[in-house]
């Protein structure tokens, strides 16, 4: 287990993170600016807004602001936005030096909700440029800011533009309109220029966080819940008591990529270290080797439930499926299923290479099993176990995969180790026999009542099998002396679960002699090296 965990950290690198995406709203489709700032163990969503930073603020979500249009620059603005687009009209651009900026009082993102008294939250992108041109050389408006601004409406998150970058004078919900121009003016004598009184309240724009979501037994999706549709640089982050940060959505792959690694990695290593606070209460036996969150696809549901989310452990003896991670000692009896380890097959099906070709691989050579890869998702393993049954995983991250791959391996054969042997009860033509794989002897057969030997031989000496696919199985063992094949039949009540554990017990034997051949055997860490 040392080794292992000492696997784990090697991978692990904390990541503190800080950087512009976009919040999509699946509902309305619109998408939102806001910062992320990652830490070693919270994942903080913020969102830009408008804050009184000195005097007193009287009207704390409304600002109500006078301009004084000048000859030259006229308000000082452009907007953007209208109710045909079902969004506000909001400042999209304010002019350095002139009438906007000088109040101190405007910032893009600012939906104007009056002018000169008049309600303008309902009207048109064009009702509100001629209102605004019309308005006289004093206008008077009431703007909020508008925090969750769509992304289609393209407002830069920076600070003014230059005065020389003037817009078209035409009229476009989606484009700025310029009402840096002069309107209709009533008065051709050059106005003083707008700037704040020395009483008004001062406003800043600054991120203030809106959410803060604690990485501790996180889980990430890239998925639209319960299908196999990939979200487009995007995904989801959910906390252990369900809170979601929503769709978080990045402007090109590569973001994308180095967030989900980065917030990856940080739930990777707040994972291990609740492993080695668990540990701290269990026996050096029953050690927690790996645990982590995982995708299973349901079998037989309908394609809106097509996969959910899963937990799962590997912990003394015993592979655990959660639907929620264990929190208390008590929570370990509660799995959903609970399985032996020795009797349990961990296959890989698929990674998603370089090159865009599906790679379908068993792990173990020797044991082939027919499995349906319909679905689209990279990054699948499976488990099987006893009757037939098998459980079909996803993960997010080849590196996940990697990681899932050597737990097994190692829990597995440590799981050998401390186990030694194990019997089961058989049966061949009407006699009650005994059937058991030692780790230091190989295989035994034996009378269950007078517990005679019947025959024996070494995990060497097996060089093949077949099955009915039921209970039967006959195994092919060459004689030492006469090299010569024997044929013994045997009939178990669960055979997958006798040939699992074969196939772990000469593993494990490989592994004590040969630990390099193992390693060599992995698929996963392949990939992620070659990547």
């Amino acid at each position: 287990m040392f080794i292992f965990l000492n696997f784990c950290v090697c991978l692990s690198f904390l990541q503190t993170k800080t950087g512009i995406a976009l919040l999509y709203d699946e509902v309305s489709e619109n998408a939102y600016d806001i910062r992320l700032k990652l830490t070693k163990e919270v994942l903080t969503i913020q969102k830009q807004d408008v804050v009184c930073v000195s005097g007193s603020d009287h009207s704390a979500n409304h600002r109500t602001v006078t301009l004084r249009r000048q000859p030259v620059g006229g308000l000082g603005l452009s907007i953007k936005g209208g109710a045909e687009h079902k969004v506000p009209v909001v400042i999209s651009k304010i002019f350095k030096n002139q009438a906007a900026e000088q109040t101190g009082m405007l910032f893009i993102g600012d939906a104007i909700i009056q002018v000169n008294g008049i309600n303008v939250e309902s009207a048109t992108h064009e009702e509100v440029v001629h209102l605004l041109r019309n308005a006289g050389d004093e206008v008077t408006i009431t703007v909020q800011y508008l925090r969750e601004a769509p992304s289609f409406l393209k407002l830069p998150l920076g600070s003014p533009g230059p005065s020389s970058d003037h817009s078209s004078g035409t009229s476009s919900p989606l484009f700025d309109s310029g009402l840096h121009l002069n309107g209709n003016s009533t008065n051709t004598a050059p106005s003083s220029p707008s700037s704040p009184i020395a009483n008004e309240p001062k406003y800043e724009k600054r991120w203030l966080d809106t959410l803060s979501v604690p990485l501790s037994m996180a889980r990430i999706s890239r998925y639209k819940t319960g299908t196999d549709k990939l979200r487009s640089n995007a995904f989801e982050v959910l906390a252990l008591d369900g809170v979601s940060t929503g769709i978080l959505q990045f402007y090109t792959a590569q973001e994308s990529a180095d967030w989900l690694r980065a917030m990856s990695t940080n739930i990777s290593d707040l994972t291990l270290q609740n492993m080695k606070m668990a540990n701290k209460c269990c026996s050096p036996s029953d050690q927690v080797i790996h645990m982590g969150w995982v995708n299973e696809r349901l079998e037989g549901t309908d394609s809106s439930q097509l996969y959910k989310f899963k937990f799962l452990a590997l912990k003394g003896s015993s592979f655990y499926i959660f639907s929620t991670p264990p929190v208390s000692t008590l929570d370990w009896v509660r799995a959903e299923k609970i399985y032996n380890l020795c009797e349990v097959l961990f296959k890989i099906h698929k990674l998603w290479l370089a090159d865009d070709c599906w790679l379908q691989a068993n792990l173990y050579l020797g044991i082939h099993q027919d499995f349906d890869l319909e679905d689209q998702r990279p990054y699948c393993f499976s488990v099987m176990v006893g009757h037939g049954k098998s459980h079909y995983f996803n993960v997010e991250l080849g590196s996940e995969l990697a990681v899932w791959e050597k737990s097994f391996q190692r829990a597995i054969f440590l799981e050998v180790q401390r186990t030694g042997s194990k019997t089961y009860m058989c049966s061949w033509q009407g006699d009650t026999l005994c059937f058991t794989v030692d780790f230091a002897l190989g295989f035994t057969c034996f009378d269950s009542k007078t517990k005679n030997v019947l025959w024996r031989f070494k995990f060497s000496q097996l060089k093949g099998s077949s099955d009915d696919g039921k209970t039967r199985v006959k195994l092919l063992f060459q004689n030492t002396d006469t090299k010569q094949i024997e044929t013994k039949e045997l009939e178990f009540q669960d055979l997958t679960a006798v040939l699992h554990c074969i196939h772990s017990f000469i593993a494990a034997k490989v592994a004590s002699v040969d630990p390099v051949f193992i390693d060599s055997q992995s698929i996963a860490r392949k990939y992620m090296y070659s990547n």
